[in-house]
């Protein structure tokens, strides 16, 4: 059943026109808690493990009609403020990035 002490947070969602490969020919929706789809918003949700979200259709150019999602989501408890949830968008530092 559902908890009402944990809630959800959409860290990345990234759209392929095929359902094995998400690392290349993809679009970023959102990329580490950082919106990259100008198109996306949030619907409020006054329930906290529902995430609720739209973008703009589209179709990748000479692939497949088909477009799949790949989201990874984060579980955190409820006002852990220094949890994932709570952190929002991460930027990686070039540092980070290149190791």
């Amino acid at each position: 059943s559902p908890d009402p002490t944990l809630v959800l947070f959409v860290d990345t969602s990234v759209a392929s026109p095929t359902p094995h490969n998400f690392t290349t020919a993809t679009h970023d929706i959102i990329r580490n808690g950082c919106v990259r789809d100008s198109t996306y918003a949030t619907y409020y949700s006054p329930i906290r493990y529902m995430v609720q979200f739209k973008f703009n259709s589209f179709q990748f150019i000479r692939h497949n009609p088909q477009v799949y999602l790949q989201c990874e989501l984060v579980v955190c408890r409820a006002y852990g403020y220094s949890s994932r949830c709570y952190q929002g968008c991460v930027t990686r530092s070039k540092r980070e990035a290149s190791s």
